[in-house]
C-alpha cells in the first residue's frame, strides 16, 4: 500500500507531537506529587514478621491471581515478584545463621515514580492517596517502566498472547473507600501498618529510638529515590535484604529528565529523515519513469 507524502508528513507530525506532550507534561499530569503533600503509606517492620506469608496469600486472593503449580501439583513458592505474585515474602540468613530476617517485597509506590515519568501514554499514574496505579487499556507494551524502576518491580506477562504489566497497586480500590490493603489486614503479628505517611515515619523513628539494639538506624523509603510510600524497618542492613544500595535521594524523574526531553527531538528528526527518504524515492521513481518513456519514444520512431 502506497502512502501519500501529505499523509506521511501528518503521521510524523502527530507522532512527534504526542511524544513531546508526554515528555514535557508537568509532573502532576504524569502522576508525580511533591513529597510535602500528605499521602497514605505502609510501614513494614521486618523484626515483627514471622514469615507466614499470609500477606502474600491475601494479596493473590484479593486480586484473583492463581499461583504457579509445580510438577507435583503443589503451589510454588516464588523467589521474586512475578505477574502472578505482586507481593513476595523472602528470607535472609547469613552463613553462620547468627543474622537473619524476613522481608516483604512489593511496589515501593514512589512519591515521584520513575515508572510513571517514563510511560509515554500515562498508563501508570500516582494517585493523591499515594498509590501508583496501572491502566492496562492505555499500555502499549513498551516496558520502559520496567527499565525506569530502580527497584525492578514491574513485571511483564510474557506467557500471554496480549501481555500486560503487573505490579502491586496498594489495593487502591480499597484505600479509596477507606479500607486498608489486603496484606495489611491479613498480617497476624502487626508487622504491617497502614496510615498517614508522616505519622508512620514518626512511629518508625520512635521504635528505633526506644529499641536501638533491635533496629538499624535507617527507615528505608524515607528518602530513597525521593521517598516512597512503602517504608521499612529492619534489624539488618537493607542491602542484605535485596534493596538497592547507595540509591540516590533524588527522584528518578529528575535523573532521567534530560533523556525524556530529548525524545521529541529524536522523533522529529526521524520523521524528517523518513520524509526526505520518501521524497528521494519518489523522485528516483519519477526520473526512472521519464527515462523509460524517452527510450520507448526513440524505439517507436521510424
Amino acid at each position: 500500500m502506497k502512502v501519500r507524502r501529505r499523509e506521511f508528513l501528518k503521521l510524523g507530525a502527530a507522532t512527534a507531537a504526542a511524544v513531546a506532550e508526554a515528555a514535557v507534561a508537568p509532573p502532576k499530569a504524569r502522576g508525580a506529587a511533591p513529597e510535602a503533600e500528605p499521602c497514605q503509606a505502609m510501614l513494614y517492620d521486618a523484626t515483627r514478621c514471622i514469615g507466614c506469608r499470609a500477606c502474600q496469600t491475601a494479596c493473590r486472593q484479593g486480586l484473583g491471581l492463581t499461583p504457579s503449580v509445580d510438577d507435583e501439583g503443589l503451589y510454588e513458592q516464588p523467589a521474586d515478584l512475578s505477574s502472578t505474585c505482586p507481593t513476595v515474602i523472602s528470607a535472609y540468613r547469613n552463613e553462620d545463621g547468627t543474622e537473619w530476617s524476613f522481608v516483604k517485597h512489593q511496589c515501593m509506590h514512589c512519591l515521584d515514580p520513575g515508572c510513571a515519568s517514563a510511560c509515554l501514554v500515562n498508563a501508570l499514574e500516582r494517585t493523591p492517596d499515594g498509590a501508583v496505579v496501572y491502566d492496562v487499556d492505555k499500555c502499549i507494551g513498551c516496558r520502559y517502566c520496567m527499565i525506569a524502576c530502580p527497584f525492578e518491580v514491574p513485571t511483564f506477562e510474557y506467557d500471554k498472547a496480549v501481555p500486560a504489566i503487573s505490579k502491586c497497586t496498594f489495593c487502591y480500590d480499597r484505600i479509596a473507600n477507606g479500607e486498608v490493603p489486603h496484606c495489611v489486614k491479613s498480617c497476624p503479628t502487626g508487622a504491617i501498618r497502614f496510615g498517614d505517611r508522616e505519622t508512620l515515619l514518626r512511629e518508625a523513628r520512635s521504635r528505633i529510638h526506644n529499641e536501638p539494639g533491635r533496629y538499624v538506624d535507617h527507615i528505608y523509603g524515607e528518602h530513597e529515590a525521593g521517598g516512597t510510600a512503602a517504608l521499612y524497618l529492619a534489624g539488618v542492613t537493607f542491602d542484605k535484604l535485596g534493596f538497592p544500595a547507595g540509591l540516590s535521594n533524588k527522584p528518578i524523574p529528575d535523573l532521567t529528565k534530560a533523556f525524556l526531553n530529548s525524545v521529541p527531538l529524536v522523533i522529529i528528526l526521524w520523521a524528517a529523515f523518513g520524509t526526505g527518504l520518501h521524497r528521494f524515492v519518489q523522485r528516483r521513481e519519477a526520473v526512472s519513469s521519464g527515462a523509460a518513456a524517452d527510450v520507448e519514444g526513440v524505439e517507436g520512431e521510424p
